[in-house]
């Protein structure tokens, strides 16, 4: 079935009103690279019938109105990526496409999309309950440091004025609440839903309060202890429920949810996703045909990079599918007629963490790969991953496999077999990783390996394609300008991108997004766990000129080189 998105698609699968309203700043593409599109099958699953509102016009009140009113609520979200992150560059530059939107166009969403879906769709019709979900929800429940403006915030759930807000990945909490407004309870009355936040009157005794909003936005010391309390409960089964003031009101950030099993996101992937856009939109969306053959393998990530979001949102807990699961969507895929044979992916936020386990189940902090890979961490189980790729690419229809989400380079010298394989035959010329900088200083403050674990992967990488008669590359992604970067620091990664013939075009200047370590670490000049004062390079003029230490080369290379990627 096809989610309609219009009154009349509603009428022509003979529904008077939806249960569920989707309302996103992306266009709709039913794929399971797409949350909203998850979000509508697993709803679908349980019974529902959801609708989407697909990048309402903010300005044009009738265009919330084209589905009507839902029975139950409508669900909003921002899209896949953060509405701001994706209308502006870390300069405070308007960018000029969003990948999310047909042709690529800008403008077609508002910035802070939430808070304005959610004014436009309660405008519209006053009293439907609605609830917040997505990546932009997600990593502003509580009160945040907000780049743009140079404040921090209160929580979105404050400024939106929306009824519930649900973090994280939301497919257990959002059957929860759906089956219990379903059943007739109010949504005001909902509670005490792992990995939701709501309203209460009261906090509980011997609860975990975060400092309120009014202190952590005056009080940088207090930003930092309410940082530190999120992380220490950001994931199941040791993550406590949380409550912070803001003026009159008590948020209550309920426990995360707990990880489902593999039994679980299994059945989230054999969801009839037709794979497609919707059917109305007449042009290319570029996000989709980035990702379209591709196959997400797994969940979560054990890195705890400090300026990542995912051990916030997908937790620091990888989440795998079984090796069946994959190898069915890799025959869906193959007997689409418009596939041409090859899987660009098959990987998650880091590749080879697909069937990585701990060995005690996890404990409270979870810092699996920092300072050392934790001995608890299976890490030979690379070698299922390999096999996975093996056995996709003897399925019938695939011509190719490849592995374009990276690697974690410290974990595949862990286990060199796994890695030969992953180099001399999954990699299709070149291979991504993300040492993000060579300097122990400035990785430590990142919570990455040393250099020198890079350049070790990069000689083993040299050796294993030799050995295969093949000329691969590395495609290195680096960071300049993070918190604990001095322009030493720089100044002596540019000697080491020098001596190695380093000319990077994948690198970036550190963009502080809400939530994470390193974010707290811009704005208040302390590492929030640690205590320990940290330089932070702020200015336009500093983050310029590391920017420019990184990428030396750019004034030097003729305008062909110029737009030529370079690698090792």
């Amino acid at each position: 079935m096809i989610f309609p998105t219009t009154q009349k698609e509603m009428v022509a699968l003979g529904w008077q009103q939806c249960d569920i309203i989707i309302v996103s700043g992306d266009a709709f593409v039913d794929h399971p690279s797409f949350g909203p599109a998850i979000i509508a099958r697993v709803l679908e699953s349980e019974g529902y019938k959801v609708g989407i509102l697909d990048q309402p016009d903010w300005n044009d009140p009738a265009s919330a109105m084209r589905l009507g009113a839902p029975r139950l609520c409508f669900a909003v979200t921002a899209g896949n990526i953060d509405s701001m992150v994706s209308h502006y560059t870390v300069n405070h530059k308007k960018r000029s496409e969003d990948n999310y939107t047909p042709g690529g166009k800008a403008g077609r969403r508002p910035n802070r999309a939430t808070v304005v879906y959610t004014n436009l769709v309660r405008a519209a019709f006053k009293g439907v309950p609605v609830i917040l979900g997505g990546v932009e929800a997600s990593l502003r429940r509580m009160a945040h440091y907000d780049y743009w403006t140079n404040k921090v915030r209160r929580s979105i759930l404050v400024d939106s004025k929306a009824d519930l807000l649900i973090y994280g990945m939301g497919e257990i909490p959002i059957k929860s609440v759906i089956e219990r407004m379903d059943h007739g309870e109010a949504i005001r009355d909902i509670q005490n839903v792992p990995g939701t936040v709501c309203r209460v009157s009261e906090i509980e005794t011997d609860a975990i309060e975060l400092p309120a909003f009014e202190l952590v936005e005056k009080d940088k010391k207090a930003f930092n202890t309410m940082t530190r309390l999120q992380y220490e409960n950001r994931h199941f089964p040791y993550g406590k429920d949380l409550y912070q003031k803001h003026g009159d009101q008590i948020l209550k950030i309920n426990a995360p949810a707990k990880p489902m099993s593999t039994k679980e996101i299994d059945a989230i992937y054999a969801l009839p996703y037709t794979r497609k856009p919707h059917p109305k939109y007449t042009e290319s969306i570029p996000a989709f045909e980035q990702i379209k053959d591709s196959i997400t393998a797994h969940r979560g990530c054990f890195g705890n990079c400090s300026f990542c979001a995912i051990t916030f949102h997908q937790g620091p807990r990888v989440q795998s599918r079984s090796k069946k699961s994959v190898l069915d969507e890799v025959k869906i895929m193959a007997s689409d007629p418009d596939f041409k044979g090859t899987i660009t992916d098959i990987g998650g936020p880091t590749a080879n963490m697909y069937g990585i386990r701990c060995a005690i189940g996890g404990c409270k902090e979870m810092n699996c790969l920092y300072p050392e890979i934790c001995e608890h961490l299976i890490v030979a189980d690379q070698e299922k991953y390999t096999q996975l790729l093996k056995e996709a690419a003897a399925t019938p229809g695939i011509k190719h496999v490849y592995i374009a989400s990276g690697l974690r380079h410290d974990l595949a010298l862990e286990d060199e077999k796994a890695m030969e394989k992953m180099v001399t035959t999954y990699t299709g010329g070149h291979l991504k990783i993300a040492p993000e900088h060579l300097i122990d200083n400035v990785t430590r403050a990142m919570n990455k390996p040393p250099g020198n674990i890079y350049f070790k992967f990069l000689e083993k990488f040299r050796q294993f394609s030799k050995r295969a008669g093949k000329e691969q590359y590395i495609v290195p992604y680096f960071i300049s300008g993070h918190p604990g970067c001095t322009d030493e620091d720089m100044l002596e990664m540019q000697k080491q991108l020098r001596q190695s013939g380093h000319k990077l075009q994948q690198a970036a200047d550190f963009y502080p997004t809400p939530m994470t370590i390193a974010t707290a670490m811009y704005h208040t000049g302390v590492h929030p766990l640690t205590g320990e004062k940290i330089f932070v390079p702020k200015t336009t003029k500093e983050k310029l000129r590391q920017f420019g230490m990184m990428m030396w080369h750019r004034n030097t290379r003729n305008k062909k080189q110029e737009t030529r990627n370079i690698y090792l």
